[in-house]
């Protein structure tokens, strides 16, 4: 048996259970052939060969994409619809550190390291970015519809600049109104 055989689609073959067939399908895993017996089935590319015989090869001359080129593409996809969180660092000065909230009256104040503060602040960052986006796609608000929540999140922002004392570089912090750069 030929071993990482690859077939084109309209390749003819023959199996035992299934009788003559053609390859309609091919992809990076296996193959769709539609056998006269059996209709259309698929087959990985490790058992092509198991119960069935090649009658007429077509070649393969479809463009396969490398592992780094489908690696590629996705990230850039995932970035581009913030699917994929991009790596923020906290500032040095705030690594170990503790908020600590004390209440007005006599009770327990509430400790919370710094770090987990900042992550949260992170993710809220995140989600409003991908509100903004889902807001800036979306096929039926109306362009005006768009400004006026485009508003109310750009305010948000702005009430989060607080927070940009907490990350280590510029380009991360939180940007509102009147100070877009």
């Amino acid at each position: 048996m030929e071993e990482n055989i690859e077939l084109g689609v309209g390749t003819r073959v023959e199996h035992d259970r299934y009788g003559e067939g053609f390859v309609c399908k091919s992809s990076l895993n296996g193959y769709e052939i539609i056998f006269e017996r059996g209709g259309k089935l698929s087959f990985g590319k490790a058992n092509i060969l198991k119960d069935m015989t090649i009658v007429e090869k077509v070649e393969d001359n479809e463009p396969k994409l490398s592992l780094d080129e489908v690696t590629e593409a996705l990230t850039g996809i995932l970035k581009r619809y913030n699917g994929l969180n991009e790596d923020v660092e906290i500032a040095d000065k705030w690594i170990g550190g503790t908020l600590v909230l004390n209440p007005g009256n006599a009770s327990q104040p509430k400790e919370i390291p710094v770090e987990v503060f900042f992550h949260k602040i992170v993710m809220l960052r995140d989600k409003l970015r991908v509100l903004e986006q889902s807001v800036n796609s979306h096929k039926s608000l109306s362009e005006q519809d768009k400004i006026n929540i485009q508003k109310y999140i750009t305010s948000a922002y702005g009430s989060l600049t607080t927070f940009n004392v907490l990350f280590k570089d510029k380009e991360d912090y939180f940007v509102g109104a009147g100070k877009k750069e």
